[in-house]
């Protein structure tokens, strides 16, 4: 687990116990967004504080899946950014759709983390709601038009919809402004770990039978491609993806 997505796990974890045992607590750091000219702390608290132990797990379930890949992949700074943005947005958004709703829970933010994920992973299947097997992008398109409609039609009392929704567009909104701020080419340079030449030399060893269900389409398609192309063909996505799955055992050891 990366820093910044374990300090946050600790501190949502932290915040819940003092609500579980200090009545009224979340009252004082629930985003209502007719009240936040006089509670303005709330757009940020609100992302700490949950209704229930559901309500916290799957939150924090997905930031722990999701989370740390994307900080690595963005650094520190930019992941915390991300993270704050897609939360905030995501309170400003049902402050327009929800006024008089209130708000609490890390999902705004989560799913902004999760939109990064899809974005610089797309084709890495997961299982949705521990239960459907599905591309990243898929997932992410899927949830987003669920709430869409979920927020317009009321269905689903109770979930913020329109924080989720937010929560995608604050993030979509950040990668865009960052990647046209240094270019895309200078970014992705930039967030992408770059892979030793040597460490992909014995890809033929990759077993696609020891790697998980979740993973192992898209590991069978990028060796595919190698067959086909060569190791060249792969985008510096792809070649970070497949150097997990190369045996430590067989990995050329660096230059002395």
């Amino acid at each position: 687990m990366t820093p910044w997505v374990r300090r946050l796990i600790v501190a949502n974890v932290i915040v819940f116990f003092l609500q579980m045992t200090m009545p009224g607590m979340t009252n004082y750091l629930a985003y209502v967004p007719a009240y936040l000219l006089y509670q303005p702390w709330t757009v940020i608290t609100y992302m700490f504080a949950h209704a229930n132990i559901t309500h916290i797990l799957f939150n924090m379930l997905a930031l722990y899946f999701f989370g740390p890949a994307v900080e690595e992949r963005l650094g520190a700074r930019r992941f915390l950014v991300l993270y704050f943005i897609s939360g905030i947005v995501g309170a400003l958004l049902s402050t327009v759709f929800a006024f008089n709703s209130p708000i609490i829970g890390a999902s705004g933010a989560v799913m902004g983390v999760m939109l990064a994920f899809a974005r610089y992973w797309p084709r890495v299947r997961f299982l949705l709601f521990f239960v459907l097997p599905i591309e990243a992008r898929f997932a992410v398109f899927l949830m987003a038009a669920l709430a869409l409609w979920s927020g317009y039609t009321g269905s689903r009392g109770g979930v913020a919809d329109f924080a989720h929704l937010g929560g995608f567009l604050g993030a979509w909104i950040y990668l865009l402004w960052i990647e046209r701020q240094h270019g895309v080419r200078k970014f992705r340079a930039q967030v992408t770990p770059k892979v030793a030449k040597d460490a992909l030399m014995n890809w033929k060893k990759v077993d696609p039978r020891s790697v998980h269900e979740v993973n192992r389409d898209e590991v069978n398609r990028i060796l595919d491609k190698i067959s086909a192309r060569g190791l060249a063909s792969l985008t510096p996505q792809e070649r970070l993806f497949l150097s997990n799955f190369v045996p430590p055992d067989d990995r050329v050891p660096p230059p002395t």
